[in-house]
């Protein structure tokens, strides 16, 4: 605005930036905060609160290309286990 102005410039360029894709991605939303944060309850016995993650499209190894982290929530206590990608539900039970 400082090299050019016209009757409702500001306008103009809210509509022009509010159509652009670009500026929409890129763009710091400001958003209120989340709160205060709350901390876990920690548990009171071994593997009643544990957590599974998998580790995907790994180099082929003993037929086995995933691996399968179980996590004791209260010992960190870690298991990994050896898997392929194709393995089912009911084959992890």
């Amino acid at each position: 605005m400082r090299n050019y102005w016209w009757l409702e410039i500001t306008k103009d360029i809210g509509k022009y930036i509010g159509r652009c894709d670009m500026y929409q991605k890129m763009k710091n939303w400001a958003e209120i905060p989340a709160g205060k944060l709350i901390a876990n309850k920690v548990p009171e016995k071994l593997w009643t609160h544990f957590t599974v993650d998998f580790i995907i499209k790994l180099p082929l190894v003993a037929k086995k290309d995933t691996i399968l982290v179980i996590c004791n929530r209260l010992s960190n206590i870690t298991y990994f286990v050896a898997i392929t990608e194709e393995t089912s539900v009911e084959e992890l039970i």
